[in-house]
């Protein structure tokens, strides 16, 4: 996956293609573990042009993924008390399965070590079995449960997983 490029999300026209991509895969992966109507939430809440462009302003990092000079996923990263908080991975399904999440993880655990950051933690659906294969395959370890109520009557239900930064 020498190919991969990794593009600092930096201006509007960017926010605006992770917000399109997000819709896209959102729709497409996610209405086999939550409802039409929570999806369309959730994106509103947390991955519409607006949301994506306030948590830059707060301190959130989002990441576009290009393989072969195409939008493949995203990424989306704050810093939070020293550790790395990844917030958000997704990657489009015709790229899924090419190597890109090892890179992603390989440049975040880099990320870390020149930022002196200790860990990177994550909230993976308790359902997504296969997110979750995959993160326990990098080495993330489940740490505890979480539902956190999210508003307009839906939860997330998730477990945290941490991947301590040797």
């Amino acid at each position: 996956m020498d190919d991969l490029r990794i593009l600092p999300v930096t201006n509007e026209e960017l926010i605006l293609n992770v917000a399109t991509m997000a819709e896209e895969i959102w729709h497409e992966y996610f209405p086999a573990l939550i409802s039409e109507q929570q999806i369309d939430y959730m994106l509103e809440k947390f991955l519409s042009f607006d949301s994506i462009f306030e948590q830059i302003q707060n301190g959130y990092e989002y990441f576009l993924l290009i393989h072969d000079y195409t939008f493949a996923g995203f990424a989306g990263v704050h810093e939070e008390n020293g550790n790395l908080f990844l917030s958000k991975l997704y990657i489009h399904k015709d790229f899924r399965g090419n190597g890109i999440s090892s890179k992603v993880m390989k440049n975040l655990i880099e990320l870390c070590k020149v930022r002196s950051l200790d860990k990177i933690w994550l909230t993976c659906n308790r359902g997504n079995e296969s997110a979750l294969a995959i993160y326990k395959h990098f080495g993330f370890i489940q740490t505890r449960e979480q539902v956190s109520d999210i508003g307009g009557g839906f939860v997330m239900d998730d477990y945290i997983l941490e991947y301590p930064v040797k």
